[in-house]
């Protein structure tokens, strides 16, 4: 999955990365780079629960059906 990151100077210094398509998705980072890495760490932990959320939506069906 692709998903557009934001990334712009915080005013407090560093770097803060948000993606508009995760609303809450939102990280940053001393350097470029370590608010990429941070982001991607958030974009996993957002998107986690769906994942699970839908394996058991899975065997709950797998369960009525059975």
């Amino acid at each position: 999955m692709k998903l557009h990151v934001v990334l712009e100077p915080s005013e407090q210094g560093g770097f803060t990365a948000l993606v508009p398509a995760l609303p809450g998705c939102i990280s940053e980072g001393d350097t470029r780079d370590e608010a990429l890495a941070n982001i991607q760490e958030a974009i996993a932990l957002y998107l986690e629960p769906v994942e699970d959320d839908a394996a058991r939506g899975a065997a709950d069906a797998d369960r009525r059906r059975g």
